[in-house]
């Protein structure tokens, strides 16, 4: 009776969980060729135990293989698919399949230290020139429906652009023709610099942008990192479109950029396209290493500008650590803990530690004719103020894009691995240690009053 039970085929009806009858009921089986009502108790004997436990292994096998899949390819996604053109450019791609849209990140690893003595704004306004004009930015909402911005700093010059799934070739299309066939003539100059120029007129009014600069002069000197990042409006009289031409063939070159495009797309198809749009981005002659004469040591003596119907506004500046320096995860974490000391004293006070790929700078601003607290840097590190420090770095540090991880290792010859290591294994006594570097820096002061009617 047994076998021939066991090679009928056979429906069950399934209770709901909150019906499941009480042991010793019954239940109605629909066989092949009649139904038949048998106790739970038959149920059990009537099944073959060796079929159930071959079923079971494999349901477990298959539920170990799917979880090993998919952290591998949880795993994976951390890491782009890395591609290098001909012309050296480097490409980073990151499948996403859930990502509403494309987005592409075209770095250039030099930013405005490498602007000429004098003529501080050539990497701002050669920035500017990728898109020059409000019909040019515009084309990306109302064509590709995206956008486009450009990031200028001291290190770098970055396009962020964005577009639909559907229009990722046309995106990179675009961006690869602004790129290779740049227009930089007399006019287009000009006007680039009466906008920028618009821009310093009302910056170099107000007391905290006039005090950020000073502070900066007054540490660094000329040091590239002491002079303005977008120039002034004396520098930029001094500018030609044959400066911006100069920059272009040094600086914007496919070997000293970086390619990184994450979205729901093809690789392959990614990679065809950038070799085809990307593949006649020039390459330079010849790299230019980012290396300058350290500064002299400042003059620590207060220095006072007179700014008309300006407020009180102090700044303080010492040297900080590089990017790539093996303190930058400690310098990182002692900026939160003087933030919350200074902060005690002067609850608006900003501070920031700027590491970037020469000397970092640690800034402090405060409105009124402030004085820094030198205990936020004498006093020891408790384990309170460290834990605490810790956690919000460590949550910001997780919230980075990879994309950003990723071309930021490129810029400042790091990894992505070695970054997430050193936050994940500093120390109390590595901050500490860092605490004790800085107190023994040399600190700037500047602050800014109105000037005398």
């Amino acid at each position: 009776m047994l076998r021939k039970f066991d090679t009928m085929p056979i429906r069950i009806e399934i209770f709901p969980p909150n019906l499941l009858p009480p042991s010793g009921t019954t239940l109605r089986w629909s066989f092949a060729t009649k139904t038949v009502t048998i106790s739970l108790s038959q149920i059990v004997y009537t099944m073959k135990f060796r079929t159930l436990f071959q079923i079971f292994s494999l349901l477990v096998l298959c539920a170990g293989f799917a979880a090993s899949a998919t952290n591998a390819q949880k795993s994976v996604s951390n890491v782009p698919r890395q591609e290098k053109l001909l012309n050296g450019l480097k490409l980073l791609m990151w499948n996403d399949p859930s990502a509403p849209e494309i987005k592409v990140s075209i770095r250039v690893h030099s930013g405005s230290a490498f602007d000429p003595q004098g003529k501080e704004g050539v990497m701002q306004l050669l920035s500017d020139n990728i898109f020059p004009t409000a019909a040019s930015k515009a084309y990306f909402a109302e064509d590709l429906g995206g956008g486009v911005e450009v990031v200028t700093n001291y290190d770098y010059i970055q396009i962020n652009a964005t577009s639909k799934s559907e229009e990722f070739v046309t995106l990179l299309e675009t961006l690869a023709q602004a790129l290779s066939n740049m227009t930089i003539d007399k006019d287009t100059t000009s006007a680039l610099k009466k906008a920028l120029t618009e821009k310093l007129l009302v910056l170099e009014k107000e007391p905290a942008y006039v005090a950020n600069q000073a502070v900066r002069k007054r540490l660094f000197g000329t040091f590239p990192y002491g002079r303005p990042q977008m120039g002034s409006v004396e520098s930029l009289q001094r500018i030609d479109f044959a400066d911006l031409l100069f920059a272009r063939e040094r600086f914007l070159s496919a070997d000293n950029a970086t390619v990184a495009i994450t979205g729901n797309f093809n690789s392959d198809l990614g990679f065809r396209a950038a070799r085809r749009y990307l593949g006649a981005w020039l390459k330079s002659d010849k790299r230019v290493p980012s290396t300058f004469r350290q500064p002299d040591d400042p003059d620590t003596k207060r220095l006072e500008i007179a700014l008309d119907g300006a407020a009180e506004w102090s700044s303080f500046a010492l040297r900080g650590v590089a990017r790539n320096d093996p303190d930058f995860a400690a310098s990182t974490i002692l900026e939160q803990i003087l933030k919350a000391r200074i902060s005690k004293n002067a609850p608006n006070a900003v501070v920031s530690h700027e590491a970037q790929t020469l000397p970092g700078v640690l800034v402090v601003h405060m409105p009124g004719s402030g004085v820094l607290p030198l205990t936020a840097f004498s006093d020891r590190i408790t384990e309170s103020e460290f834990s605490r420090a810790r956690g919000e770095v460590l949550s910001a540090f997780a919230k980075k894009s990879l994309m950003e991880q990723w071309l930021d290792a490129d810029t400042y010859r790091t990894t992505v691995s070695g970054d997430a290591k050193a936050f994940q294994t500093v120390a109390i006594s590595d901050v500490q240690r860092v605490a004790d570097r800085f107190a023994k820096n040399p600190i700037v002061s500047v602050a800014v009053k109105p000037a005398v009617q």
